[in-house]
């Protein structure tokens, strides 16, 4: 099944190694262009993508390679991504043959190794209707399906590319991966999105879906799960054949709340936090994955700026050594300027998590970045931040913090006395204090009714809130 083919190479592929590596396709193959020019479509005479080749990315941020396949490679190089379409036996050979091309003349390598080619691949006699969408491998007309096999699968150019036109289409985007597959966090978030589906094989049941467990079976044109007599979905054992995990990820959801202003630098809030959590400022920031730009709040700033007033959605990620990866919204308000973040962390068994450090961070947010609230939660999860396919635990919480403006919306002395064991800790100055709420140490679930209670609790100081 393996489809997707990699070039990593020291030198910058120019416009006419590219030609060189796109003319792998000879005489008969066409090139279009999707994603804003971000992806390049080799077509069959008359016919619809038969290799999709990403713009080629340098990546400048350590590890990355490491993380997503497995391979360590020296900063700086150059990732060109090509993945072949399974509508022509031809499109495999097509996708290795552009990529060893660009490796022989570019100082590089192919992963996976042994898919190298540098041959010309006749495509004259591929004809498949042009349907505008993006290499995939089944297409209905409820459900785009491409079938996948890579350690892990990341939010790439191409696939965002092809959630968006699947999204534009009136399309469920359906992955399908053998067992070994693991999601990234962000091919994860987008995966969750309803109607897209993350279909895993299992030789006992035959397809499941890797965040549900639910049993599928292929029916009217997409994957749908089979249910019970009384409606249930049945679940696969495959899901549910887990072990204790060892491993944790602390994880930080954050919300911070500005003044629109010209001097105002975004992702200041992120930094903070991966500083106070790690030692250290983010690695890299980027759109996509592979994440590629060294970290610069200001750059990132510019770019958020670019696209206002449409939200701006980023990727962040930390340095070799410590997991750690973050996604970051940002959104133009009628308040100003809105910042989400969810920051992960990865533990193994010998290490513990800095959740010591939370409060520090809680105050130094609401004291300086204009923190709104803020979620800190625990679970059993891989240390490298993948998610495989099959049952974990939920996260459990460690702490809420509410910012000053919401405690003063609440009203100060409504705020200060929830019905939950904990007292609140006041941050910052009395005359415009936030909130934060101890919940537990990440182990006991009981944490959850204290933040059901909490939040009924804060929810009835609010003017109209129910």
């Amino acid at each position: 099944m393996t489809k997707d083919v990699i070039a990593l190479t020291r030198k910058m592929p120019d416009t006419w190694t590219l030609l060189a590596g796109l003319y792998a396709g000879g005489p008969g193959a066409d090139l279009s262009a999707g994603a804003d020019g971000a992806v390049l479509h080799l077509r069959g005479p008359d016919g619809r993508p038969l290799v999709s080749v990403e713009a080629p990315v340098l990546v400048q941020v350590p590890g990355e390679a490491e993380r997503l396949l497995g391979r360590t490679t020296p900063v700086p190089f150059w990732w060109t991504e090509a993945r072949a379409s399974s509508a022509a036996p031809e499109a495999e050979r097509l996708a290795g043959s552009v990529c060893g091309r660009l490796a022989l003349l570019l100082d590089g390598g192919v992963w996976p190794a042994g898919a190298a080619d540098t041959s010309v691949v006749d495509v004259t006699a591929v004809a498949v209707p042009d349907d505008g969408q993006p290499v995939v491998d089944v297409l209905t007309d409820s459900t785009a399906v491409v079938l996948a096999d890579r350690p892990v699968l990341a939010l790439t150019p191409w696939l965002s590319e092809v959630f968006r036109t699947a999204a534009a289409s009136g399309r469920a985007l359906q992955i399908v991966t053998p067992p070994h597959v693991r999601l990234t966090a962000a091919a994860r978030a987008t995966l969750l999105q309803v109607p897209n589906r993350w279909v895993v094989q299992d030789p006992a049941q035959g397809y499941y879906d890797g965040l549900s467990g639910a049993v599928l079976r292929w029916r009217d044109g997409t994957f749908a799960p089979v249910v019970t007599a009384d409606g249930a979905a049945v679940v696969a054992e495959a899901f549910a054949r887990t072990e204790p995990a060892a491993e944790r990820q602390l994880v930080v959801a954050l919300r911070t709340l500005r003044p629109a202003a010209a001097d105002l630098v975004l992702g200041r809030a992120l930094e903070t936090a991966w500083r106070t959590l790690t030692g250290a400022a983010p690695g890299g920031w980027g759109t996509a994955e592979p994440v590629n730009l060294p970290w610069s709040p200001r750059q990132l700033t510019d770019l958020a700026r670019d696209r206002a007033p449409a939200p701006t959605h980023l990727l962040a990620v930390g340095h070799p050594g410590r997991p750690a990866t973050a996604s970051l919204r940002i959104s133009r308000t009628e308040g100003g300027v809105e910042e989400d973040v969810t920051l992960t962390l990865g533990y193994g068994a010998d290490e513990a998590p800095p959740t010591d450090r939370i409060e520090s961070l809680a105050g130094a947010l609401a004291a300086d970045h204009g923190l709104a609230t803020m979620l800190t939660s625990l679970r059993r999860a891989p240390r490298d931040l993948t998610t495989p396919p099959r049952f974990q635990a939920p996260p459990t919480p460690v702490a809420f913090t509410l910012g000053a403006g919401d405690v003063r919306g609440i009203g100060l002395t409504h705020a200060r006395r929830p019905p939950v064991a904990g007292r609140p800790v006041q941050l910052g100055p009395a005359s415009a204090p936030a909130l934060h709420y101890p919940l537990g140490d990440g182990t006991d679930d009981g944490a959850w009714t204290e933040l059901r209670l909490l939040g009924r609790h804060l929810r009835g100081g609010v003017p109209g809130a129910s």
